[in-house]
């Protein structure tokens, strides 16, 4: 599979990713204007012509053989820098009485804007008959070559707001027992205006005191921080890459933001960089790498079973030809899997 930069004439593979997706998967929203303004910005982002604060990076990962886009992931560079950006501080507020023998502590929300100007990794969804041969990893990991390539374009806290618990319909516990007192709408429409950037009903509407979750649903307690099912085998990958629950979570369905700093990712921390050997069959004893063609403005990435050989790296024909490599240019590369002795 070929992991590379988003174009132009992939809007409609990307909006029909998109109706597949379904509901909480904030930025993969099936509307075609908003999806192409999407594009356009990752394009400009790519080229240099926007700042920090404006730029979007969107990948799509293909089947060369048929060319057929199979899944995307993105990263928004520096979150909230126009719009705020909030999340629930899950806390603890103690309550205490010597008289009557009485000490409670009860975990609760606070409203914050804490995680604004983060990098942040989005859109991540992968077809379902795609879901094998290690391309969920390829596609969420092969951003991080991207981020490693070129830092000075990335805060240096990453984070990724994980899709919360959700039935098959869309509906959101955490949102039933909290959020539809105060907005007297659906999740799924909450969800899309803060998508979009209508993100003043949110301070207009949410209570501003903590919220004590003893007060809610036993189903939205159960909720907080936890991850829809389809989306726990995304939260492994980045758990394995370093990234960890600090105590944030999305206001509308409870979803934990994972963060890690990005120099201690482990796909940015332990990449390298290898010089190009053309070989004609795989390396004998090779393992899973990610190797990525070092091109911001062609940037592309896939998955090559090698092992270097001190400053190069075998590579064959066809992953040259994916990479649109030649001999003597250079890769940045990382093993697949942390478990893999670097």
């Amino acid at each position: 599979m070929l992991f590379r930069t988003i174009a132009h004439h992939d809007l409609h593979a990307l909006l029909a990713l998109a109706r597949e997706a379904g509901v909480g998967v904030t930025t993969l929203s099936p509307n075609a204007e908003r999806l192409a303004a999407r594009i356009a910005a990752s394009v400009g982002s790519v080229e240099g012509n926007v700042e920090l604060a404006e730029a979007s990076y969107v990948f799509v990962l293909e089947d060369p053989a048929s060319g057929r886009i199979v899944g995307s992931s993105a990263i928004e560079a520096a979150v909230g820098m126009h719009d705020t950006w909030y999340n629930y501080r899950v806390g603890l507020s103690v309550h205490a009485s010597r008289e009557l023998g009485i000490y409670k502590q009860l975990p609760t929300l606070f409203l914050t804007s804490d995680l604004t100007g983060s990098s942040e990794l989005c859109s991540l969804f992968l077809q379902a008959d795609a879901r094998r041969a290690g391309n969920g990893a390829l596609l969420s990991k092969a951003r991080f070559l991207f981020m490693a390539e070129f830092p000075e374009r990335f805060s240096p806290r990453v984070i990724a707001e994980m899709r919360g618990v959700s039935d098959d319909t869309g509906r959101s516990p955490f949102w039933e027992s909290l959020g539809r007192h105060f907005f007297k709408m659906d999740f799924a429409r909450a969800d899309f205006l803060s998508y979009v950037g209508s993100k003043s009903f949110i301070a207009e509407l949410m209570p501003k005191y903590p919220i004590y979750t003893c007060l809610l649903s036993d189903e939205a307690q159960a909720a907080i921080a936890e991850v829809h099912p389809a989306t726990r085998p995304a939260r492994r990958l980045l758990e394995a890459e370093g990234f960890r629950y600090q105590g944030y979570i999305d206001i509308f369905d409870a979803g934990p933001s994972l963060e890690c700093s990005l120099e201690d990712v482990r796909a940015v921390r332990k990449s390298a960089l290898y010089e190009v050997l053309p070989v004609t069959t795989e390396s004998k004893g090779g393992v899973p790498w990610l190797v990525s063609n070092r091109r911001r403005d062609d940037f592309r990435a896939t998955l090559a079973v090698t092992r270097p050989l001190e400053h190069t790296l075998p590579l064959t024909p066809a992953v040259l030809a994916q990479l649109h490599l030649q001999d003597g240019d250079s890769v940045r590369a990382v093993p697949l899997s942390g478990s893999i002795k670097e």
